[in-house]
């Protein structure tokens, strides 16, 4: 007797179904522009359901800043996982280049832009913090990296952000050119 039986949501699938529907929401519109009714609505649950898991906004908010963190450094064990040299810059390389296909992702890219937007909110700008701190600290471990090719490899990375933020990439400019490399 399946077929009318509707199966219920384990806490962590749940959970998981908040965050991803945080990403949308958030890289929609933004900290600000973001309400917990609009999540709530994204991830079919009722508002009073997601102030159970988060205590306001700002929780959720850096909840997101914390699921976006953690899945920054699942995809560059991955890479990393799959380069075979131990030269830093050649896997600083491979990281870079996987780098474009991650932010293709437009919710993932946005809610970057996002999150470094709403730091100077005391506790959001702490969890941007600790992103970066673990994504730079995390690219080190995994490359061996020196600081300055570490400098260079994420100055890189936030200028791919804003080009592909504001599509550069389509924009046959010289300026676009000059910022695409």
């Amino acid at each position: 007797m399946t077929g009318g039986a509707r199966q219920r949501s384990t806490a962590g699938e749940r959970q998981a179904q908040v965050m991803e529907a945080a990403v949308i929401a958030f890289a929609a519109k933004g900290y600000y522009g973001t309400t917990t009714t609009e999540v709530a609505q994204v991830a079919g649950i009722s508002q009073g359901y997601l102030y159970r898991l988060y205590p306001d906004k700002e929780a959720l908010f850096i909840a997101t800043i914390d699921h976006l963190s953690q899945r920054l450094k699942a995809h560059t064990a991955s890479v990393a996982a799959r380069v075979a040299t131990t030269d830093p810059a050649l896997i600083l390389a491979e990281l870079g280049a996987s780098y474009q296909d991650l932010i293709a992702d437009r919710h993932l890219l946005k809610l970057l832009m996002h999150g470094n937007c709403a730091a100077g909110e005391p506790a959001i700008g702490e969890a941007v913090r600790r992103c970066y701190a673990q994504q730079v600290e995390h690219v080190r471990s995994v490359s061996g990296a020196s600081d300055e090719q570490l400098r260079r490899y994420f100055a890189d990375g936030l200028l791919a952000n804003v080009v592909a933020a504001v599509d550069a990439d389509t924009v046959d400019a010289p300026w676009a050119r000059v910022l695409r490399g």
